[in-house]
């Protein structure tokens, strides 16, 4: 991991070997439903259901603003995956729910167009986002859920440093259906099993 760059207070950014992560911009749009079109059968089966305008403009531009907000507001870290080679927009990561206090934890979701899946980005900037949120946070236990069939979900994960933790009965309705889902932490603190995330 090549560490990180704060390009100035509103332009953040991350970099990993391939990879830049950075909030998403009006500018991304096109790309960014280019992708999630041609990615849907790939994508549906494991996300909340699309609402009718999920491709449009102006869902987009909202997702922009909610991005910018939360991320000043300190609850929500939602990034984009940008491959720099060619600019190319893979996907997106999100460190949200994030919780102060006695909590100091986070959840942490993404996803990833298909064809560029399998290809190692997902778990390079999962890492990125793990390092960043202990290192510069204060992030002390990030979180995750996938559903239990989903084998590559949870493979990254496990790559990740990530450790299983149980199952949570009806955790999110997928697809339009309410499922369970398994359970994973990734804990500052936590010497077993270590991965260079921190």
């Amino acid at each position: 991991m090549s560490g990180f760059l704060l390009a100035s207070k509103r332009r953040f950014r991350l970099d990993t070997e391939r990879l830049s992560l950075r909030l998403p911009e009006h500018a991304d749009f096109r790309m960014w439903s280019a992708v999630r079109e041609a990615s849907a059968s790939f994508l549906v089966p494991w996300e909340p259901t699309w609402a009718d305008d999920h491709l449009t403009r102006r869902a987009f531009t909202g997702r922009v603003q909610w991005a910018a907000r939360v991320r000043k507001q300190g609850t929500a870290l939602p990034l984009f995956l940008i491959r720099r080679s060619d600019e190319q927009l893979l996907g997106a990561i999100t460190l949200d729910n994030i919780r102060r206090g006695p909590a100091l934890s986070g959840t942490v979701g993404y996803w990833i167009g298909q064809p560029f899946a399998r290809h190692g980005y997902m778990r390079e900037a999962l890492r990125a986002v793990v390092h960043h949120a202990f290192t510069q946070l204060d992030i002390s236990r990030i979180e995750a859920a996938c559903l239990p069939e989903n084998a590559a979900s949870r493979a990254v994960l496990e790559k990740s440093g990530f450790k299983y933790e149980g199952v949570a009965q009806s955790y999110l309705q997928i697809n339009g259906r309410w499922r369970n889902h398994v359970l994973y932490s990734n804990l500052r603190g936590d010497r077993r099993g270590r991965t260079d995330v921190a």
